[in-house]
């Protein structure tokens, strides 16, 4: 099978989310545009580490102009994910103003002759697109378990035993 070697240069939908309960949630990016549609498998931390470096970008920039609604935020059909994510890269192209993401596969070596072999999707999106991201990845990174306040241990759905509370 090819890897997927994809670039939108405008993108529709940029967006995240998760799949089942909080402790056994499996995260994902979804993007489309162009005619394409791809779902990347990720972690709750990349997730959270994308929206931190965006926000960073974003504060050194004019407010958006538009930015998408939030019902057209939510995840839509699920499909087989393209890739599991592995290395992201993360820049601003000044002269289109313009956010640029490639999300590359989660491989097993980091030599670079291999490295070249595995998935990547490259994305342009807004200031905007960056931004209705950005709230959504916390609400979803956010949505998880709550941290127990005498521990900051996370606090299942069926309780917890806090190891202050003897």
């Amino acid at each position: 099978m090819n890897p997927i070697d994809a670039s939108l240069e405008h993108v529709e939908v940029f967006t995240t989310g998760a799949i089942g309960r909080p402790g056994q949630r499996t995260f994902f990016l979804q993007m489309s545009g162009e005619g394409s549609n791809y779902h990347v498998k990720c972690e709750k931390l990349q997730v959270a580490a994308i929206s931190q470096y965006l926000m960073n970008v974003l504060q050194d920039l004019p407010p958006a102009d538009e930015r998408p609604i939030a019902s057209s935020m939510a995840l839509t059909s699920h499909s087989d994910p393209a890739f599991v994510l592995g290395r992201i890269a993360l820049g601003y192209d000044a002269h289109n103003d313009r956010l640029i993401l490639e999300l590359a596969e989660m491989g097993d070596t980091d030599e670079e002759d291999e490295y070249e072999e595995l998935g990547r999707i490259r994305l342009s999106i807004t200031r905007g697109q960056a931004i209705a991201f950005c709230e959504h990845a916390d609400a979803a990174v956010s949505a998880g378990r709550p941290p127990c306040h005498w521990c900051d241990g996370v606090v299942d759905p069926d309780g917890h035993v806090c190891p202050r509370m003897n």
